[in-house]
């Protein structure tokens, strides 16, 4: 007679232990990918407007239990929610990876240039500046690229639509750029035993593969995050 009134005290103890805040953040933050801290600020600012909605439900008298469920369903579900938030974190991601070119890739040139110009011998002179020439070529489109895309997102968001395939360009001249920092560093590898300034060249090379590794990884994350389904238009209000 006992064991049904304690399977009913033990069901009931298990509903109150489920969050629903709690698994709506998890779901909610499983789903979306992007920069580790831009996402960071905003599961935390979708948890503590649950919180605040919770808390506001419970002064006007609702048990905390259905309070939470119901701040859960005013919310929205994660399905829901994910693509307007994954369009933030996607535009996000697009800005760093343009940065990272930004930054990176202006120096390498300055330093390929210091290499050839430094560089002892006709034959070195004349494949270094070879590759130095195609290498910055393509770096310097990818670059120019890139600053558009630091203002697409930055003040001009503020008065024209982000470009739907925006972040996804950056994301393959993203690419690019990393190919190239690829074959440069190849290059500076074989030319350094023939160079006379082979401690410089062998620096250049191994600034070169550290920078190639930082804007890969972010193109790589860039390209993840652009073929997620985002939310068309503006995000979240």
């Amino acid at each position: 007679m006992n064991a049904p009134a304690a399977d009913h005290t033990a069901d009931h103890a298990a509903d109150r232990a489920v969050d629903p805040v709690a698994d709506h953040v998890a779901a909610l933050s499983a789903a979306l990918h992007g920069p580790v801290r831009a996402k960071s600020r905003m599961i935390q600012e979708i948890r503590d407007g649950l919180t605040d909605t919770v808390e506001a439900h419970t002064r006007d008298g609702v048990p905390p239990d259905e309070a939470a469920r119901l701040a859960v369903r005013e919310f929205g579900t994660p399905e829901q929610l994910a693509p307007s938030c994954q369009r933030e974190l996607t535009i996000a991601q697009a800005r760093r990876t343009a940065l990272s070119v930004t930054l990176t890739v202006p120096f390498l040139i300055a330093c390929w240039h210091l290499i050839w110009t430094a560089g002892q011998g006709w034959q070195l002179q004349q494949t270094a500046q070879l590759v130095a020439v195609q290498l910055a070529a393509v770096a310097s489109v990818a670059t120019l690229l890139m600053a558009a895309a630091l203002a697409a997102t930055g003040a001009l968001a503020r008065r024209l639509p982000t470009p739907e395939r925006l972040p996804l360009a950056v994301a393959w001249a993203g690419t690019t750029a990393g190919v190239a920092m690829v074959v440069a560093t190849l290059a500076l590898a074989v030319l350094s035993p023939l160079a006379t300034n082979w401690p410089l060249v062998t620096l250049a090379a191994m600034v070169t593969a550290l920078s190639h590794g930082v804007v890969a990884s972010s193109a790589r994350a860039c390209r993840r995050c652009a073929r997620l389904p985002i939310a068309h238009g503006a995000g979240r209000g």
